[in-house]
Formats: C-alpha cells, sequence, structure tokens
C-alpha cells in the first residue's frame, strides 16, 4: 500500500449504524473527524486527533473542517428518461404521463438521446451529492444499455432495469410478455454484477401489465437470485381502482404482486400513498420496501404518505426524487418536502429520519447497505461533503444553532444543491464545487 493508495477526509463526520427511530445510538457523530479511504473503501473512521498520529507519513488529508463528510445519498426511485420534463404544468397522474411522461419515453429508442441524457443525468445527480440510484430505464433496451454504460465509465453503485409494459400504454411503448421477458433477461446476463451495478426487474406498474407479463417477471426474479424488483404501487387514486377492475380477484393491490412472486426481497415499490393496513404488513412480512416520493406526491398532487404508518408496520423506507414528476434531484430538498408532508398529517418527521431516509434506509431498501450507506470500516467509500454555510441566510441560521439536530435540520430546511460540496465515488472525488461557486467535475 502507497500512500497515492491511501487519502483521509478531515471534517464533522455524521453517519448513522441504525434507524434513529428504534436506537438511541443510532447516530454515529465526530465533531473534528477523520475518515481514512483505502482502495476505495473506508479503513477506518473517528476523533481527528486520535486518527491523525497514526497515518503513515504523507498521507493526503483534504481539510474539510467546518463541513459535513456524510454517506452519498441513495436515490430510491428515479426516472431517468424523464429528465427534460422535469416542472411540466397542469395534470395528475394519469394525464401526466399521457401528455408529458410517455411522449417523452418515446425517444429513447435512439441509442444517441439514451446515452447523452444518462450522461447529463448521472452528473446531475452527483452534482447533488447523489452516489447511488435505483433508476427506471424505458422500454428500450437500449436505454437501459445507456444508463448502466454511463454509471460503470464512473464506478458509481446504480441499479436499474427496463420497464416492462404490455397494455394500457401507448402502441409506441408496448412490449410483450414475451419480449420484455427476453430483453431483460439478456440485460441481466451484459449488466447484472459487472462492476457494481445491478439489475432491476421493472414492471412499470400493475395496470400496464398483463397477467402473463407480471408472471414473466416472477419468472426474471426465480431464474436470477439477486437481482432486485422495482414496481410503483397505490400511487393515485384512480391508479388504485383501475387496478381493482383489472385484477378483480385480488384481494388489494399488494396482492396483485405478491401473486406473482414479485415481494421477495429486495423489492422497493414507489408510492404507497393508498395502502392500508393489511398490504403493509404484507409488504414488512415479504421484506419489500416503499420509496417516500414526497415532491412527486405533492406536485401531481397524488396524496400525502405516512412514514409514521409505514414504520409503525415495519416496511423499510427510503426517499426518493421520483424525476421528472418530482421538482428536484436534490435529496436535502427531498427530505424538507417530507417534513412538510408529514406536518400536514400531524406526524412526526425530524432532520435524522430526514438524512437515515437518504443514507442508510434507502441502502437498506435496497439490500445494499452492508456496501453504502454509512461511514464504517469496509464499506464502499461514496461520500458527500456539505456546505452548512454555502448561502448567507444558511450561515446566519447556523450561527444561531445550538446542537448538531438543529443544525442538521436547518441543513435539510434551506438546503439544495448549493450545499453540495464535494461528492466521492469509491474514494475518488467525482465532483466538486469551485471556489467561485460554479460547480465543475474532476
Amino acid at each position: 500500500m502507497t500512500a497515492s493508495e491511501r487519502r483521509a477526509l478531515r471534517g464533522e463526520i455524521v453517519s448513522f449504524d441504525d434507524d434513529p427511530r428504534t436506537s438511541e445510538h443510532a447516530l454515529r457523530h465526530f465533531a473534528d473527524g477523520l475518515v481514512v479511504l483505502e482502495e476505495g473503501r473506508v479503513a477506518s473512521v473517528g476523533d481527528a486527533a486520535a486518527l491523525l498520529p497514526a497515518l503513515p507519513p504523507a498521507t493526503p488529508v483534504e481539510d474539510y473542517r467546518g463541513r459535513l463528510i456524510l454517506p452519498g445519498f441513495v436515490d430510491l426511485h428515479v426516472h431517468y428518461a424523464q429528465t427534460d420534463i422535469i416542472a411540466s404544468h397542469g395534470e395528475q397522474l394519469p394525464g401526466w404521463l399521457e401528455r408529458y411522461a410517455f411522449p417523452a419515453e418515446r425517444g429513447f429508442g435512439d441509442p444517441r438521446l439514451a446515452r447523452e441524457t444518462a450522461e447529463f443525468f448521472l452528473g446531475e445527480l452527483l452534482r447533488n451529492g447523489t452516489t447511488c440510484a435505483a433508476v427506471y430505464a424505458t422500454v428500450h433496451p437500449q436505454s437501459a444499455d445507456a444508463i448502466f454504460a454511463a454509471a460503470a465509465a464512473r464506478r458509481m453503485r446504480l441499479i436499474a432495469g427496463k420497464v416492462m409494459m404490455d397494455r394500457n400504454c401507448p402502441a409506441f411503448l408496448c412490449d410483450t410478455a414475451q419480449s420484455s421477458y427476453d430483453e431483460s433477461k439478456a440485460l441481466i446476463a451484459r449488466w447484472h454484477g459487472r462492476g457494481r451495478l445491478a439489475y432491476a426487474v421493472t414492471p412499470r406498474f400493475a395496470a400496464t401489465s398483463s397477467e402473463a407479463q407480471l408472471e414473466a417477471a416472477g419468472s426474471l426474479l426465480r431464474e436470477h437470485p439477486g437481482v432486485l424488483m422495482q414496481t410503483h404501487v397505490a400511487e393515485n387514486r384512480d391508479e388504485v381502482a383501475l387496478v381493482r377492475r383489472l385484477f378483480p380477484s385480488a384481494r388489494n393491490y399488494v396482492d396483485v404482486y405478491d401473486r406473482f412472486g414479485l415481494l421477495a426481497s429486495p423489492a422497493v415499490l414507489a408510492h404507497g400513498i393508498w395502502l392500508d393496513d393489511a398490504e403493509r404488513l404484507r409488504l414488512a412480512a415479504g421484506g419489500a420496501a416503499i420509496a417516500f416520493c414526497p415532491s412527486s406526491n405533492l406536485f401531481l398532487g397524488s396524496g400525502l404518505f405516512s412514514y409514521a404508518k409505514c414504520h409503525a408496520a415495519g416496511v423499510c423506507a427510503g426517499l426518493a426524487t421520483d424525476v421528472g414528476a418530482g421538482t428536484s434531484l436534490s435529496m436535502l430538498r427531498t427530505m424538507h418536502e417530507a417534513h412538510k408532508v408529514a406536518q400536514l398529517l400531524g406526524e412526526p418527521f425530524d432532520a435524522l429520519d430526514g438524512f437515515y431516509l437518504a443514507t442508510l434506509g434507502a441502502a437498506r431498501a435496497l439490500g445494499k447497505a452492508e456496501a453504502i450507506g454509512s461511514i464504517a470500516p469496509g464499506r464502499e467509500a461514496d461520500l458527500v461533503v456539505l456546505d452548512p454555510a454555502a448561502t448567507p441566510l444558511m450561515a446566519r441560521r447556523m450561527a444561531r444553532a445550538e446542537t448538531l439536530e438543529e443544525r442538521l435540520f436547518a441543513l435539510m430546511m434551506l438546503g439544495d444543491e448549493r450545499a453540495v460540496a464535494a461528492a466521492y465515488v469509491l474514494g475518488e472525488a467525482a465532483w466538486r464545487r469551485s471556489s467561485s461557486g460554479l460547480s465543475d467535475s474532476s
């Protein structure tokens, strides 16, 4: 091991070892901390005063004192092909899909558009401090190829899949049960387990898949242990009613997926606003997780997701931007939207909830907590550095904060991409904010 293969970051370290709602000792905090990185992983973490004397001579130490070092953010549910329709006005979910999402996704049969969008999208993730995401491609297999290739070039940990959709969608986006099976199987062979990449079988939602296609999705999961599953559930009341009409023998929406073997962990179902208690308990029993998409749910008027009910039922959850129905790729902005949703429901949601759900909580939902989501020895060194005084208002507010929790809450409510000073992937700076305040890639 040479000094060039080892480096350290010094700053205020914040990480989670557990869920702060269930453990009094979930938070790990070093006011003046040091994280030592070797070969892309965390070698040690602790108080700088204790670790600095033990560093071998000439070990580079990047000084982030005055800033926070956290695990890289994990976005649990996001549509990269919808990047260009973010902030498209005036519809709830069914109309929004027809007017904006489906026409935008049509173009991803063109590999050039897919590649260019994938490059831009991943650059934006890193600019926002997000180092891992569960991504939806489109129905076109080349769209999945594009996002996987772009992530591989950046050495990012990424989960993605080709959308499966054989009914209740435009003809130009319609595949078949057989073609979706064949194309997904080929993508699994090509990408799953390659570097830090993982495949997710991706039926869009129950209403856009026939029983034959859902059976094909279940077959893919049985035939390829370790592959994930991602889909949508109970986002919109009209959607729930449509699923009830299409699957009249199912007990409820979750039962539709359960019948085809789609709830085996790790499975991530986005939204889950209109679930009942029985559905939440079934998700918990199977180990399936919910992606909480507060900005999207508010933007489309879909409803208010109860994280408190989800947590009480034992369902794992994480935060997600959902772009393009979401309004930002910033996990900080997503946290503060989650707080507002909880306020409207009269439920608690503090800064520890927000940062947990954007790091370790989301990593657990993906079954990747042994690799990412916390700063601990042996974990992959995906990190984000946050500047709590990134704007004059933030600096002024921080000067009055008396506790770590108060500072984190102010950061959660006032922060956005401007607060991201750097993002590290496998211990290497993948993005830094320049001293001028402009962004640049390293």
